[in-house]
């Protein structure tokens, strides 16, 4: 049995439908979209699953929720990312974010088409008319993350693309630096928005989220996620952890496998072969005495609730700020990141974060603290399963 302790939540999704819009006469309805939303895959009730009791407590503190609100804001959530899968594919070149909103977590629908708004509003969305689509302003910060690849900026910690601001944000110590690395990059100035810079991010180094395990008798991190290659049992977490080849131990001591793969900067993600006689079980520690169930890995949606489990903290919750962002550790930069106002401590690296019972991605660092408050960076799981092959072990 693979002895992991990490965190997860297992929170089945009931349909609930979407904060109801008042209902318009659409004559300009886009059909492809109408068709989207009436897909019988969204439409279809799901079974309901009692949300468990440590991540109802968690959301409660971190998110001011009673347990019922919180069980029903997973559920609607649950439905948004759905309803998200579907207007991304129909939207095509229009499409340009979405996010939840409000405690309702009703799903807010960015697009650059004033008639495909007409028809998520009379399909009970909300919808908001932008300017840039989505893939303009990823564009953008591709470029500054190509800009980045040789030296990561010093004055320039953090960039993303602000869906609900519909620019690229870019966070600064230095306005003349920053400026000259945006000229670097190419970067048409009109997309971005220069914000300044309020902390320094680090990586969680030699900390643990989960359980507890330990590189080559030294170094500690966590485990992120059990998964299987080929049938071959292991785990996911962060890549600063340790390097292919590292020895992984657990905290009595015992060996549980090897390092196969590992990248950092650049990216933040690690495997870990378990050696025989291990299991990879779909389970994380709760940090109340128990375990819980991974069902998935569908992205949350910017503004939807997520939560983190850590050897150091526990369990903490908050909400996704932004996606695909890169920060600028002394290290060097990491892309692709999901920044969360979640706090986290040194022990609490390469653990995992999780939104309901689908699994979001393993902790890679941030700023602040869980006294004072702060913000925590993931690397996202579904791009370190395809990156190695893996499959998620999910129950």
């Amino acid at each position: 049995m693979l002895r992991i302790r990490a965190l997860a939540v297992a929170a089945a999704f009931a349909t609930v439908a979407l904060t109801a819009a008042p209902a318009v006469s659409a004559p300009a309805d886009d059909p492809s979209i109408a068709a989207a939303l009436a897909a019988p895959d969204l439409a279809a009730p799901a079974r309901t699953a009692a949300v468990p009791p440590a991540l109802l407590h968690a959301m409660q503190r971190d998110l001011g929720l009673a347990p019922q609100a919180a069980a029903e804001r997973i559920a609607r959530e649950g439905r948004a990312a759905a309803v998200r899968g579907a207007l991304t594919r129909a939207l095509g070149d229009h499409w340009a974010g979405a996010w939840i909103d409000g405690p309702q977590a009703e799903l807010v629908v960015a697009t650059t088409d004033a008639s495909a708004a007409r028809t998520i509003t009379a399909h009970g969305g909300r919808a908001t008319v932008v300017r840039h689509p989505l893939k303009t302003l990823d564009q953008a910060k591709a470029a500054l993350d190509r800009a980045s690849r040789g030296a990561a900026p010093e004055a320039t910690p953090l960039w993303y693309v602000d869906v609900r601001a519909n620019t690229v944000v870019v966070q600064s110590a230095d306005d003349a630096r920053t400026g000259a690395f945006l000229e670097q990059a190419g970067v048409d100035r009109a997309l971005v928005r220069v914000e300044r810079a309020t902390a320094a991010p680090r990586p969680l180094a030699d900390l643990h989220g989960g359980d507890a395990y330990y590189i080559d008798n030294a170094a500690r991190c966590s485990i992120g996620f059990p998964v299987t290659q080929n049938g071959q049992p292991g785990f996911v977490s962060a890549g600063h952890c340790g390097q292919p080849g590292s020895n992984a131990t657990a905290s009595d001591g015992s060996s549980i496998g090897t390092f196969q793969g590992s990248t950092f900067p650049g990216n933040d993600w690690s495997w870990v072969a378990a050696d025989p006689g291990w299991t990879a079980q779909p389970q994380v520690n709760d940090y109340a005495g128990g375990v819980v169930t991974v069902n998935g890995s569908t992205e949350q949606s910017v503004g939807g609730s997520v939560c983190r489990s850590g050897s150091t903290t526990g369990w903490h919750c908050g909400t996704v700020e932004e996606q695909n962002a890169t920060v600028n550790y002394q290290e060097g930069s990491v892309y692709g990141v999901t920044r969360t106002d979640v706090c986290a401590e040194p022990g609490d690296s390469g653990g995992s974060f999780i939104s309901g019972n689908q699994a979001q991605g393993v902790t890679s660092g941030g700023s602040g603290d869980c006294s004072s408050g702060g913000e925590t960076y993931f690397q996202p799981v579904n791009p370190i399963l395809s990156t190695y092959g893996l499959t998620l072990a999910i129950g």
